[in-house]
């Protein structure tokens, strides 16, 4: 998977249109006969190949299929944006305070984008160094995995209540319908299979002494509030295969060699 800085593009910021969308609900428009290198004419005014090239690219690289309804769509789009632009210089816009200004920070932002894909190409992430980092990974992630509920709240109180209730034989999915945690109220306070790492701290740690079946008996602080944390299963942890995060752990050693280049740079810089 190819990491990238940005998605800036010279005149193809911001696209907010579905192709795909596009292509299935209008026909495309036959083209016309042109010039090599002119997609089309608006008024006069040429719309580019190139332009087309660099969208179409843009968004196959993002999924789209490269067929007749998707260029077509892009074909549209273009011809769309010079109707606008043209209409814009005629209002003035172009001379208006500020456009100038933005059109220089889209020059830079779409000269540093060009810049990073430029180096990332160039330096390439050794396939050794991902096999290392996914060993490293491996090697430091937990060997078990468990199956955890827990009940969220606001104070100490309240799971010290909560957790008198459960030594008084009330069903935690019951309570946990109190839970601030709405992603787990509304499911008895279920958090699935997980390593302790997908947790905070003090949450993993308290998971990790309890036995198998048994709950917290002293409320659980974390930024979030109090837990109480019931234990219901522990397995061997599967770690993923190497195929399966290649792309992954590539993308995050591309972007730690870039944000690095980067650093260096801004400290050979004479900035005042």
């Amino acid at each position: 998977m190819k990491y990238t800085y940005s998605r800036l593009i010279v005149g193809l910021v911001a696209a907010a249109l579905s192709l795909t969308a596009v292509a299935q609900e209008k026909k495309p428009a036959t083209p016309a006969a042109t010039k090599p290198g002119v997609l089309a004419t608006v008024n006069g005014q040429p719309v580019s190949q190139a332009a087309f090239d660099i969208f179409l690219q843009e968004q196959t690289a993002r999924g789209a299929p490269n067929n007749k309804e998707v260029q077509g769509a892009i074909r549209e789009e273009l011809i769309r944006r010079e109707v606008l632009a043209q209409e814009a210089k005629k209002q003035g816009i172009d001379k208006k305070p500020g456009f100038q200004t933005r059109m220089d920070m889209l020059r830079q932002s779409t000269l540093v984008a060009a810049y990073i894909d430029s180096f990332v190409k160039a330096h390439p992430v050794p396939e050794a160094d991902v096999k290392k980092a996914y060993n490293e990974a491996v090697a430091k992630a937990s060997k078990k995995e468990f199956k955890a509920r827990h009940i969220l709240v606001a104070t100490e109180e309240d799971a010290k209540a909560i957790i008198a209730k459960l030594k008084g034989g009330a069903k935690f999915a019951d309570l946990a319908k109190d839970s601030k945690d709405s992603g787990s109220k509304d499911n008895g306070g279920d958090l699935g299979w997980n390593s302790p790492d997908a947790y905070v701290k003090p949450f993993a740690e308290a998971l990790q002494k309890l036995e198998k079946g048994k709950f917290t008996t002293e409320p659980v602080k974390s930024d979030f509030g109090y837990h109480v944390i019931l234990l219901e299963d522990i397995r061997d942890a599967t770690p993923p295969s190497f195929d399966q995060v290649k792309g992954n752990i590539q993308q995050r050693l591309q972007q730690q060699m870039v944000e690095k280049h980067v650093a260096e740079l801004m400290q050979k810089a004479k900035i005042q």
